[in-house]
């Protein structure tokens, strides 16, 4: 088995968007995320920013060594950093660990041409509900920025190419955080 793993805090952390296995929980201390877009795609998505006051939770998996090639072209608008020392988990023999985040230069907040897609956010939120429960969840809106952001509302034509079908509570439990964040949904 691999020792080189990653830390997911976004669409890794649903496990039904990747293969890699086996996943443990993990929290990775002095890191924030961020709704971000930068040039090389064309809506926001979550970012890691550094934040010593914060700790954020996600999945970390093992990375074979022929597996970095496609795992870096998924996360392809990242750069790929050591993290070992930040992140802590129960997973055996972990002798390299990387988060993706995007250097500060490459970001931009999001606008109007750059929404966050609900598609994503929901894949997001499942995978949080689903490893951390409700309160897990919670968290992950808490310890994540930039919830100004138009939120692209393409749940009837996912534009978020690892989209996946929500349950009515899981929906219903997205939808009651974005309200009660004010956040924006606009019309796809």
């Amino acid at each position: 088995m691999s020792s080189a793993f990653f830390f997911g805090y976004g669409s890794l952390v649903n496990r039904l968007t990747h293969g890699f296995s086996p996943a443990h929980t993990a929290r990775a201390r002095g890191w924030r995320r961020a709704w971000r877009w930068t040039e090389a795609r064309n809506v926001a998505f979550l970012t890691a920013i550094p934040d010593p006051h914060c700790e954020i939770e996600g999945l970390i998996a093992p990375v074979p060594p022929d597996g970095w090639a496609a795992l870096d072209l998924r996360e392809h608008a990242y750069d790929r950093l050591d993290a070992l020392h930040s992140v802590s988990h129960d997973a055996p023999s972990v002798a390299q660990l990387a988060i993706y985040a995007i250097p500060p230069e490459r970001i931009f907040a999001p606008d109007a041409h750059h929404p966050v897609l609900l598609s994503y956010l929901d894949v997001v939120v499942q995978g949080y509900l689903t490893e951390f429960g409700p309160e897990g969840a919670d968290r992950f809106f808490a310890t994540t920025t930039g919830w100004d952001a138009p939120i692209l509302d393409d749940r009837e034509a996912p534009r978020y190419p690892r989209a996946q079908r929500l349950s009515d509570d899981e929906r219903r439990f997205v939808d009651d955080r974005l309200a009660g964040l004010g956040a924006r949904k606009v019309a796809a």
